[in-house]
């Protein structure tokens, strides 16, 4: 019933996210989360630190800063296979996903550099999908490669996501090395911009210049899962992989538009799990980027799947067990 109900693409359908979402964030307002004790937050990336400077006594705000950017998110999410309808299906299930996905780690419902930093990674995006069967169109990936320096300056770790362009430049059009010299200007046109202000305000460029490095290389602080979180990771593993598995047996079958968009949403998903694997300076914050690709391969399975019974019932579950992971949290 629940699946059904979101399925739908009706005004009510948006004010059933609004209550999620209100759900979901609630009590972090009743119970404010205490502060990360990751380095993006002790050696904030410049953008970040102009935020926390802003709300470092201001902790509420800052939660509905947050609120707010979660909000342009899922607006973007929607809004992305609204434009490009590589799913062939109008559908809010992209937003009420990536709400559920991002829920599972409750103390990361804070103030974070990760979520601004999606939203430029989201943003580049539709740049990519924007250049296709655009011949001679080199300012989208300028463009891209630029939204992945801004996210940078938030959290530095969207700077290995600065590849995305370029692989959708193999992805989508016949390999221009012109426009991968252009992606990476544009990639580094935030960074030389940054280092100029510096420059001219004598500030400490070596700082800054560890400041970045131990943002990308240092070790983030182990994350201690409680076992409920275990069974929702679990959970959600499980409906990840039949999904994408589901997704890969019938992309040879659709569009070419369609087939590029999800191709290149997969190698999103992938490269931003194996960061998570490998780099021992990601951490669970990188839910919010995984979160992305991973909430249109979900959607593309509960929109098509034919068993309905059983996707409803693995929608229910998952959606209850998210929302029983929040209420014991906070209690």
């Amino acid at each position: 019933m629940l699946l059904k109900i979101f399925r739908g693409t009706g005004p009510g359908v948006i004010l059933l996210i609004v209550l999620t979402l209100v759900v979901l964030w609630g009590g972090t307002f009743v119970k404010p989360q205490p502060e990360v004790n990751s380095l993006y937050e002790i050696k904030p990336m410049p953008l970040y630190s102009l935020i926390t400077d802003l709300f470092t006594n201001h902790r509420t705000a800052g939660t509905i800063l947050t609120m707010i950017l979660l909000t342009v998110m899922l607006f973007l999410l929607v809004n992305f296979n609204t434009t490009v309808f590589f799913i062939n299906e109008r559908t809010f299930l992209p937003a009420v996903f990536y709400l559920l996905l991002t829920a599972i780690f409750p103390e990361l419902q804070v103030l974070n550099p990760v979520l601004p930093a999606s939203i430029c990674l989201m943003l580049t995006l539709f740049r990519i999908m924007d250049s296709y069967r655009k011949a001679g169109n080199i300012s989208n990936f300028f463009d891209a490669g630029i939204l992945i320096g801004i996210g940078s300056m938030f959290y530095a770790n969207i700077l290995w996501f600065g590849i995305l362009p370029i692989i959708g430049i193999f992805m989508l059009r016949a390999v221009n090395f012109k426009e991968i010299i252009i992606t990476l200007l544009g990639l580094a046109t935030p960074f030389i911009l940054l280092f100029g202000i510096y420059y001219a305000l004598d500030r400490d460029l070596a700082i800054l210049m560890s400041d970045i490095t131990e943002n990308l290389t240092a070790a983030a602080p182990d994350y201690k899962y409680p076992n409920l979180t275990i069974i929702v990771c679990i959970w959600a593993g499980l409906i990840l992989v039949v999904s994408t598995g589901y997704l890969i047996s019938l992309i040879s079958s659709k569009k070419i538009k369609s087939r590029k968009a999800f191709n290149l949403l997969l190698t999103l998903l992938f490269f931003s799990l194996g960061l998570f694997f490998i780099l021992r300076s990601v951490s669970t914050e990188m839910i919010w980027v995984s979160g992305i690709p991973a909430s249109y391969v979900l959607t593309h399975y509960f929109v098509f799947a034919k068993k309905k019974l059983i996707s409803e019932i693995a929608f229910s579950f998952f959606f209850l067990l998210i929302v029983l992971l929040q209420i014991l949290h906070f209690i």
